[in-house]
């Protein structure tokens, strides 16, 4: 039976879109240094690039295959939420290219110029046609559009100079196109001699001497463009046979991910109604999917200028270092397994360093008494210490099991390689299941010592990541609680059987009974009444019957408060529908990345961390893992980390009932909550360099709570 559509629900992709629109206005805060609120706008593009591939590129294969399916939320078919996207990425386009315009030029009173052709000095011309002629020209690859020479296959996200092109000796009228592909082995950029960092684009370098590339004939007009195409490849079996290797077959489609449909084309500048009608015909696209922007088509550059810049000048561009902190909970000169035996340990990222679990791993695999290493890996590092040591641990005669994820969005091929070299090393590699992504943070070290059996389980709303450590705010749990560890033992013993319904009696698992235990959990909560409090941390809320049953306990005077990043399909303050719920999303310096549910209050308090979105997605086709708090002191860390981001009055907006976002007014002193937790986390190292101020957020929260309920 179709549910009924509701008037608390907002569209799933236009949410998102309201979110990417949340990360460009970074750019446009002043309290933001220059150079990062460029970061920001580049963050923006490459959100927006990664949009089209997946979530519009599945629309455009809906429109074709399943033209009435609706979406669940609102009603609209495939073909009606294309119209609504493209409608409302136009003013977005629109808004990057004028704070791109004023963050460069505010950016040029630092000695940082980015230059259009027009801009260039005369002898930095002289030297541009120098490097073009010596290190451009001899590796491109022109061609004209004729019946000699058809329209070469476009690839994903590639920059192009397209030009209209006559010969010169002929009547006017008789045009043809001309493409020049600039070659992924060029820079972005083209920095320039001189005291100054001073750039160009190599796409606008190779559009200014295509005169003597096409040098037969008279170029009417040029573009710098490129090509979005629907990434969002098949991997269920569908996709190829079953008694085919899974890594293998991985690889056959990402090769096939580069030749899929176009769904975007973007020029730097207006041409003539022929030229796009060209393009639009050799690429099947209408024109409502053509997008005129004057900004970069491409923005990764922007992480390298500072690299370019002296010390001095950097210091106000940049946000001041920071580098994650040890944690003042750890001793890192003493074994982690025997720390881990007394308490259970917490490490919240990126104010604290990773290290106490690699250092763990680390131990583990050269403990006489570790038998075993268990883990399920979705994204890793480039560089990652975590496979050295899981390596190690197999050179060392460990049982390690690593259940790894082929099909982690965008890190496919790193992860083929990873596991190439764990099964190297010999480790038992695992792939998961056939139609369920296993994204699961899971590690468990079981140990044998005194004849008894005993495990270190590390459980965490994050990716093993290095790198992404540093950048995102997660939590990892690190526990000798056995009844955790069976419950992941169990865990880890379905996965290798390919058992998705095992029964769990402490761990929150996905697809099997993640959904059914939290709608438990909220049903607790409704049989409170107004006595009943639910607090929930996440990426994206999508999943209807979730979103249904908090509606539920929002009528039954539920006090729901939830702080949710990114899409958010429910809305919060509908007249008789959700007026107990109340929603913020946090974008600053990092990303929010940590998932918190909370049900109750006091000792009838109930806290999870977990991998899960409450997304359908997450809860029906992924395997995910949530892990309740039990100690303590973990449970007071985690709860001084909510109070921290609920009094947050400078990154966090308050979600509207119409999906849209307000500031926070108010009189107090400005509160970022990710420069106070850097502060607190350098002070609880004992950096006597630390500038942090005192700060109770429970002062705040009592004004957030009479503005805001």
């Amino acid at each position: 039976m179709k549910e009924k559509l509701q008037n608390y629900t907002q569209n799933r992709e236009l949410s998102w879109l309201r979110f990417d629109q949340r990360v460009l206005s970074e750019a446009t805060d002043e309290t933001v240094p220059l150079l990062e609120r460029l970061k920001f706008i580049s963050i923006f593009t490459s959100n927006l690039d990664e949009f089209f591939m997946i979530r519009v590129g599945t629309l455009h294969d809906l429109s074709l295959i399943k033209s009435n399916h609706k979406d669940n939320k609102t009603g609209m078919t495939p073909a009606e939420q294309l119209e609504a996207i493209f409608r409302a990425v136009k003013p977005l386009i629109n808004f990057r290219d004028e704070i791109y315009e004023n963050v460069t030029e505010q950016l040029k009173t630092y000695g940082v110029h980015g230059l259009r052709m027009n801009e260039i000095e005369k002898k930095e011309l002289k030297y541009l046609k120098n490097y073009f002629l010596t290190q451009i020209n001899p590796i491109l690859s022109p061609q004209i559009i004729d019946p000699h020479h058809p329209f070469p296959f476009l690839v994903n996200k590639n920059i192009y100079v397209g030009a209209t092109l006559t010969n010169a000796d002929e009547k006017k009228g008789n045009e043809l196109f001309g493409i020049i592909p600039i070659p992924t082995a060029l820079p972005e950029v083209i920095f320039l001699p001189g005291a100054d960092v001073r750039y160009v684009f190599t796409s606008d370098v190779v559009s200014y001497f295509a005169d003597t590339i096409f040098s037969s004939y008279k170029i009417i007009e040029s573009t710098v463009f490129s090509v979005t195409r629907n990434a969002d490849i098949a991997s269920g079996d569908e996709a190829f046979d079953v008694d085919e290797d899974f890594r293998d077959a991985m690889q056959q489609l990402l090769n096939s991910r580069k030749r899929l449909a176009p769904v975007r084309l973007e020029l730097k500048n207006k041409i003539s109604g022929n030229f796009l009608r060209f393009l639009c015909e050799k690429l099947e696209l209408t024109k409502v999917q053509v997008f005129i922007t004057s900004s970069p088509l491409t923005m990764s550059y922007a992480f390298g200028l500072e690299d370019k810049i002296s010390g001095s000048v950097k210091s106000e561009l940049v946000y001041p270092p920071f580098e994650p902190q040890p944690s003042n909970d750890i001793r890192l000169n003493e074994s982690i397994i025997k720390q881990l035996q007394k308490k259970d340990l917490l490490l919240s990222y990126p104010y604290e360093s990773m290290n106490p679990f690699l250092k763990l791993l680390k131990e583990a695999a050269y403990d006489s008494s570790v038998i075993s290493i268990k883990i399920s890996i979705y994204r890793l590092a480039k560089n990652a210490k975590i496979v050295d040591y899981l390596c190690a641990a197999a050179e060392n005669d460990k049982d390690v099991t690593v259940l790894i994820e082929l099909r982690a969005r965008f890190d496919e091929q790193n992860n083929i390689d990873w596991s190439q070299r764990l099964e190297q090393a010999g480790c038992r590699i695992i792939y998961g299941f056939e139609g369920y992504k296993v994204h699961s943070k899971v590690c468990l070290i079981t140990r044998r010592e005194r004849g008894k059996i005993s495990y270190i389980t590390q459980i965490g709303t994050g990716n093993y990541n290095e790198k992404t450590s540093k950048q995102y705010t997660d939590f990892s749990l690190m526990t000798s609680d056995m009844e955790i560890g069976t419950d992941a033992n169990e865990f880890f013993k379905n996965m290798a059987i390919g058992n998705l319904e095992g029964n769990y009696s402490t761990l929150l698992v996905a697809p099997n009974s993640m959904k059914s235990e939290i709608i438990k959990l909220i049903d607790r909560e409704i049989a409170k009444g107004t006595k009943g409090r639910i607090f929930l941390k996440f990426n994206s809320i999508s999943d209807l019957t979730l979103i249904n049953k908090l509606a539920e306990a929002s009528l039954a005077g539920v006090n729901i408060q939830m702080i949710v990043r990114g899409i958010c399909c429910i809305l919060p303050q509908v007249e008789g529908k959700t007026d107990n719920i109340f929603i913020k999303s946090i974008v600053g310096r990092y990303l929010e990345h940590s998932r918190i549910y909370l049900f109750g209050s006091g000792n009838d308090e109930i806290m999870y961390i977990s991998s899960a979105d409450f997304m359908t997605r997450n809860m029906d086709k992924r395997v995910e893992v949530g892990c309740p708090i039990k100690d303590k002191t973990v449970k007071e860390k985690i709860m001084h980390f909510i109070e921290v981001q609920q009094a947050d009055n400078t990154k966090a907006r308050i979600m509207r009932s119409d999906g849209t976002y307000r500031s926070i007014i108010t009189s107090n002193e400005s509160i970022d909550n990710h420069t106070v937790l850097m502060n607190e986390a350098k002070r609880n190292a004992g950096n006597a360099n630390s500038e942090s101020k005192s700060f109770n957020p429970k002062d705040f929260i009592a004004e957030i709570k009479r503005k805001f309920g």
